[in-house]
């Protein structure tokens, strides 16, 4: 999986009862596994599994109940898809567990600053990882938000973040990078973020934006959570034009088919 052939779906599966747009939903490991299948189905390229919610002002929660949560969610549908299966932590034994269960991803929010031994796994093990700009931590990345520029400033960080994880030996090929719309960012931050979103190309890594359902859609078009596919979908589609590799997003179906008529647009030939 190169990610540079196409649009690659990244269908979101919180396993938790508090993240900020489908808490609850799925904690019950039976409709996480229902939800994980039928995403497939409705054809997402990876399942992305969270344990932990990264809400703005959310608490971390204790490595043994986050491993409760998302392990034998992992172990199940690991056996029941057959596409990649991502496990969303900053915390290096939910990591290497999960690894072990079946991920081939891990996506860190703390782009490995959270967790030293981090590395120690990723070199452990021949996964790819997400590399994430976030300000702060989750619980503090809403307060006290200021940048120079936010593109260059994004962009020098996860620059120097490419380059201390190549130095602690991993290769770049498994690198993937997310500019973390939401994460420490004003509405302005994120519209800036996905308008000049293929500056990051230039750091030579696939590029993820994850700009589900979030909070700068809701202040656009003030609208709560569950009624933001449509500026959801609005993101994406720029994101995609600007040379996005891989979309995180809750609502697989229609932007599969928002993708689906996007890419055959994009490969019509001249008019006859």
């Amino acid at each position: 999986m190169t990610f540079e052939d196409r649009i690659y779906i990244m269908g979101i599966l919180n396993v938790t009862p508090d993240s900020f747009s489908d808490g609850g939903m799925y904690f019950a490991h039976t409709k996480a596994i229902e939800r994980g299948i039928e995403m497939e189905r409705e054809g997402a390229d990876i399942i992305d599994i969270g344990g932990e919610s990264t809400r703005p002002g959310a608490t971390p929660v204790p490595v043994e109940e986050e491993l409760k949560r998302v392990i034998p969610v992992i172990k199940e549908l690991a056996g029941a898809v057959n596409i990649p299966i991502s496990i969303d932590t900053y915390k290096s034994e939910v990591a290497k567990r999960a690894i072990e269960a079946g991920a081939s991803i891990v996506n860190d929010v703390s782009a490995l600053r959270f967790d030293p031994s981090m590395v120690r796994v990723l070199k452990e093990y021949n996964v790819k990882i997400v590399l994430m700009h976030m300000l702060g931590t989750p619980a503090t990345m809403q307060t006290n938000i200021g940048y120079k520029d936010v593109i260059e400033d994004v962009y020098e960080f996860l620059k120097e973040r490419i380059e201390f994880a190549e130095t602690m030996g991993i290769k770049k090929d498994r690198i993937i990078i997310d500019p973390g719309i939401g994460f420490g960012k004003k509405l302005i931050h994120n519209l800036l973020l996905i308008k000049h979103i293929d500056k990051f190309k230039e750091l030579g890594c696939p590029v993820l934006i994850g700009p589900s359902r979030k909070s700068f859609i809701g202040e656009i078009l003030h609208l709560p959570v569950q009624e933001r596919l449509e500026g959801t979908a609005g993101a994406v589609a720029f994101a995609i034009m600007k040379g996005v590799n891989i979309v995180r997003v809750h609502d697989v179906r229609p932007i599969k088919h928002m993708i689906q008529v996007m890419e055959a647009i994009k490969k019509a030939g001249n008019k006859p």
